[in-house]
């Protein structure tokens, strides 16, 4: 009962100024385990706003909002909240680990942030089907079911009643059923090329905030490279220099940046059979909003066509881990994972499904890499065998999430 009737609360506290408590619901948005409708302002009267709001097991309560002036807003409500009225915070959401952007909150109430949603967050939040939400080292997931469907009723709210009065207010969902993407009113010119997301690994390699990916993570790129540790917010990075032949790349944070600690590269050869440990970001947002840890063993000391730049590898692998550490069973640096076989080409070209097919460039040319560049770094012996969990704990505080907007037709040829 509690928290129905703090949701309630929450939809009746909630407004895009900050001008006092509304009056409502009037009618009924009812989608999924969302639930709102119209509101006035109490002061006035007037038609205010249209809101809905659902319920989180992590102890936070989602509210969304259009009002009458058609802007958007997103709130995050909870009973343990405990803000100063005009308290500011950032907050970052990703959503489904591709776009990203930052919102600016103010606690209008000292148990609610609320932040204007710009066009293009609305659409992604109506699309997607995770948001991640960060705040300072705050971290916190959200399914977002039936986004779609209720921002299309709520944008139906907002017209019914702009145009009937509250006292004519009904089932806003009825004539919802079908959600239609936000107005952008910011939309690209006419023969602009289309962006996309795209995201990959990489880690820091110097105490000056150095950070090493492949190449192909950052090819493409238009506008900021984005990288943030886990839990903390993006930070933009700058091109250092780039190398397309090893498919290498060396950005950099801002000086303001502070990060605890830095790699250290194995500088004794690694052999075929020992055990490896990779350490990356694949499908952000759809599998976790944490990097992922996956072992195995180094299969080969040579890449396709017996390359010897690159290292064969059976830990496994997707989308989104290229450019990510790929450590001994010490806790150094030994690879740079940057891809797996094309199985599709394979199964057409021998009728098998290849696995665990995968490849790490070598320390060698990262470290002739690294050189070129001038940029200082450490080595190390292989020490005492550390644990899984050990070494992926002393990976977080120099493993990144780089991402960055791409021409599609760059993404599309890789």
């Amino acid at each position: 009962m509690w928290l129905k009737s703090f949701v309630v609360a929450s939809l009746l506290q909630l407004s895009v100024i900050g001008t006092g408590y509304a009056k409502g619901p009037f009618g009924s948005v009812n989608v999924g385990n969302w639930i709102g409708g119209a509101f006035s302002n109490d002061e006035t009267g007037a038609f205010s706003h249209c809101a809905a709001t659902t319920p989180y097991a992590n102890g936070v309560i989602l509210v969304v909002s259009q009002n009458a002036a058609g802007t958007w807003s997103l709130a995050f409500a909870s009973p343990n909240y405990r803000f100063n009225k005009g308290e500011n915070a950032a907050i970052d959401v990703t959503f489904d680990g591709q776009e990203q952007a930052r919102l600016y909150a103010t606690a209008y109430q000292s148990n609610m942030l609320t932040a204007v949603m710009p066009l293009n967050v609305v659409r992604a939040f109506q699309k997607a089907s995770l948001m991640v939400a960060t705040a300072g080292r705050a971290v916190l997931n959200f399914d977002l079911a039936s986004t779609g469907p209720v921002i299309a009723a709520l944008a139906n709210c907002v017209t019914k009643v702009k145009a009937d009065g509250l006292d004519k207010a009904g089932d806003f969902t009825k004539t919802a059923a079908k959600p239609q993407p936000a107005p952008d009113k910011q939309a690209a010119p006419t023969g602009s090329k289309a962006t996309r997301v795209k995201a990959g690994t990489g880690f820091v390699v110097s105490a000056n905030g150095h950070i090493v990916t492949n190449n192909h993570v950052i090819d493409g790129c238009v506008g900021d490279i984005k990288g943030n540790l886990t839990g903390e917010a993006a930070v933009v990075l700058r091109i250092v220099s780039n190398d397309a032949n090893n498919d290498l790349a060396l950005l950099q944070a801002p000086s303001t940046t502070t990060f605890k600690d830095f790699v250290r590269i194995r500088d004794r050869s690694i052999r075929s059979g020992d055990s490896v440990v990779a350490i990356g970001f694949p499908y952000v947002g759809m599998l976790t909003s944490d990097f992922t840890v996956t072992t195995g063993i180094v299969s080969s000391l040579s890449g396709l066509r017996n390359d010897t730049r690159f290292l064969q590898i059976s830990a496994p692998v997707q989308p989104g881990n290229s450019g990510g550490p790929l450590f001994d069973t010490a806790g150094q640096i030994v690879g740079v994972v940057t891809g797996k076989v094309d199985a599709l080409r394979v199964v057409a070209s021998t009728g098998t499904i290849p696995e665990n097919i995968n490849f790490a460039i070598k320390t060698g040319a990262l470290r002739d890499f690294l050189d070129n560049s001038v940029v200082p770094y450490q080595t190390a012996e292989p020490k005492v065998e550390l644990k899984t969990t050990d070494i992926a704990g002393n990976a977080r505080p120099y493993t990144m999430l780089i991402t960055c907007n791409a021409a599609a037709q760059v993404d599309a040829k890789r």
